[in-house]
C-alpha cells in the first residue's frame, strides 16, 4: 500500500502503533472499544516465532489478537493470503463476522477507500491490493501466508480425523516465510495438538536451533494474568493451599483461584493452569477414569515404583487392530497394585515381545492375556496362544466381559489400589487418562461406547488386569505376641 506507507503520519509504518490505534473490537462486555494490546498479546507479538504453538488460560484474548494481526497485514501487504480454522461452524462464523469483519467495517473511512473489500461473503473477504481473509473448518487448497488454528486441542480430542486432515491439508499450505498460530487449551495427552506442543517444548528444553519450519511454544498461565486477583477475604482448604504454597502467588491470587476452582470444578486445570504440565493433565470431556486418576494423583500414587526382585511380575496384556500389543507390569504388594513398566508396539511376533521380557530381567509370574488369543489364523490354523506357548510365554485366558462398560467399571473400581512408575509407566498413564467415550457429532453428545484408538490398546490392557487378576490371599495365621514384661 504505497499511499499508505508515503503518509504524512509516520506511526503507520509501524505495526504495533497500527494495532494499537486503528481497530475497533467488542470488549467482554459487548461494548464498541479501541483494540489495545493486553500484556499477553504484547508479550506474544514480542516474542512470536514463524510457527507458534501457544497454551493457555482462558480469556487471555489470544483469537481476538491474531484476527486482527491477520486483518493489519491484510491491509497494508499486497497480495497475503490468510486462512483461519475454528472447531466447529458457529465459531468460524463468530470469527468472521464479530472479529474480522466488525474491525474492518469500523475502521476510519479513509483506510477502507484506499483498500476495499471487492468480495465478501460469508467466508471470505477479498481486498483490493490482492490479500485475502477465507475462514472455515479445514483449508486444503491454495497457498497461505497466514494460517491460524484456533482450539486445535479440542479438534484433535473430539474430531481426530479432523485434526489429521488439518495436519495433513492446511499446514502443508505454508510455505517457508509464513506465519502461523495454533492456540488452544489443553484436552489430554494425545493426539495433533499434544504432540505439536511436545515437540515444541522438547526443543525449548533442549536449547535446539529453531528453525522456520519448528514451532515455538509459548505458555501463559493464569497468575501472569493482574486481573486474576480478589481481595475478600478467603477460607482456602489445606488441600488446596498446600497445592498453591508451591507457586509465588499473592493472597489475592490464591483467593481468586479457591473461588474460581469452586466454579469450575474438574475443568480448572484445564481451563486456568498453573504449569504447562497440569494443564495436559487435567481431565478431559468424556473420559472414563477422569476421577479416579484425579484422586490417584492427590494421593501421589503416580510416583517413583521399585521393581521388588522378591516378588515375581505379572503381565497383562491387550492384542488390538493392526498387531498392536500393549503389556502392562505389575507387582502384588501387600494389598497395593504397582505397575513397575509398561510397554506397547505394534507389527511384531511373539519373538520379539519374548525377547523383550527377557530383556527388562524380572522374574515372572503370570502372563494374562485376552479371549481372542484363543482364535485360530485363517493361514496357520495356529492360534496366537499356541504360538506364544511355543516360545515358553504360557497365557492365562482372561474370560471375556460381553458388556464393555462392565469392563470399564471394573477398572475404576481397582484403580485405587494402584501405584505406577511416574516414568516406566508415562505412556500407558496417558493412556488412561485420554480413554474417552465417542464423540456424536451429529447429535452432539457423547456415544455410550469408548472411542477406538491409540488409547483404547492402553486401556484395554489395564482393563485384562481389572478383570482377571484374583490375587492370592496368603494365610498368614493368627498374630502372636511375646507375653514378655506382660503382667
Amino acid at each position: 500500500m504505497s499511499s499508505l506507507k508515503s503518509s504524512a503520519d509516520n506511526s503507520l509504518q509501524d505495526r504495533e502503533w497500527r494495532l494499537n490505534n486503528l481497530y475497533t473490537i467488542l470488549n467482554e462486555q459487548g461494548k464498541e472499544v479501541r483494540f489495545k494490546l493486553n500484556w499477553a498479546q504484547k508479550d506474544l507479538l514480542d516474542n512470536m516465532h514463524d510457527k507458534n504453538v501457544i497454551l493457555k488460560a482462558r480469556q487471555l484474548g489470544f483469537t481476538t489478537f491474531i484476527q486482527i494481526y491477520i486483518l493489519d497485514c491484510c491491509m497494508f501487504m499486497n497480495n497475503i493470503q490468510a486462512g483461519i480454522i475454528a472447531h466447529n461452524r458457529e465459531d468460524a462464523e463468530d470469527f468472521f463476522t464479530k472479529k474480522i469483519k466488525f474491525a474492518y467495517e469500523h475502521m476510519d473511512e479513509e483506510f477502507r477507500e484506499v483498500n476495499p473489500a471487492t468480495a465478501d461473503s460469508a467466508k471470505h473477504l477479498v481486498f483490493a491490493n490482492g490479500s485475502s481473509i477465507r475462514v472455515g473448518t479445514s483449508l486444503r487448497s491454495g497457498t497461505y501466508q497466514l494460517l491460524h488454528i484456533s482450539e486445535y486441542g479440542k479438534i484433535s480430542a473430539k474430531y481426530p480425523d479432523k485434526a489429521r486432515e488439518i495436519k495433513a491439508g492446511a499446514l502443508n499450505t505454508l510455505h517457508e516465510n509464513s506465519l502461523c498460530w495454533i492456540e488452544s487449551t489443553a484436552e489430554g495427552q494425545d493426539g495433533e495438538f499434544f504432540e505439536i506442543v511436545r515437540r515444541a517444548r522438547q526443543m525449548d528444553d533442549t536449547g535446539a536451533e529453531m528453525t522456520r519450519m519448528d514451532f515455538k511454544f509459548h505458555f501463559y498461565s493464569w497468575n501472569q494474568d493482574p486481573r486474576y486477583s480478589i481481595d475478600v477475604k478467603t477460607i482456602i482448604p489445606t488441600e488446596t493451599q498446600k497445592y498453591l504454597n508451591q507457586f509465588e502467588l499473592t493472597q489475592a491470587q490464591m483467593n481468586w483461584y479457591k473461588r474460581k476452582a469452586e466454579e469450575q470444578g474438574d475443568d480448572m486445570k484445564r481451563e486456568f493452569p498453573t504449569t504447562a504440565d497440569e494443564a495436559f493433565e487435567a481431565s478431559i470431556e468424556g473420559a472414563y477414569f477422569a476421577k479416579q486418576m484425579a484422586l490417584i494423583r492427590k494421593n501421589n500414587q503416580i510416583c517413583r515404583v521399585p521393581y521388588e526382585a522378591s516378588i515375581a511380575v505379572n503381565t497383562f496384556w491387550d492384542l488390538g487392530m493392526n498387531d498392536s500389543m500393549t503389556i502392562w507390569f505389575h507387582q502384588r504388594v501387600g494389598m497395593e497394585n504397582r505397575f513397575i513398566d509398561y510397554y506397547e508396539n505394534s507389527g511384531e511376533g511373539f519373538a520379539h515381545y519374548k525377547n523383550m521380557l527377557n530383556d527388562r530381567g524380572y522374574t515372572y509370574d503370570k502372563h494374562y492375556g485376552p479371549h481372542d488369543l484363543s482364535v485360530r489364523e485363517l493361514g496357520t490354523g495356529t492360534s496366537r496362544l499356541e504360538a506364544a506357548k511355543s516360545l515358553g510365554i504360557t497365557f492365562e485366558v482372561v474370560k471375556r466381559v460381553d458388556d464393555k462398560l462392565d469392563a470399564i467399571e471394573a477398572a475404576r473400581g481397582n484403580l485405587s489400589s494402584c501405584w505406577f512408575d511416574e516414568t516406566k509407566c508415562a505412556q500407558g498413564v496417558r493412556h488412561l487418562d485420554n480413554y474417552r467415550k465417542e464423540w456424536n457429532d451429529s447429535k452432539g453428545v457423547f456415544k455410550d461406547g469408548p472411542r477406538h484408538d491409540a488409547a483404547s490398546h492402553g486401556a484395554d490392557g489395564f482393563m485384562t488386569f481389572a478383570t482377571g487378576y484374583n490375587p492370592v490371599q496368603r494365610d498368614w495365621g493368627k498374630l502372636s505376641y511375646s507375653n514378655k514384661g506382660i503382667v
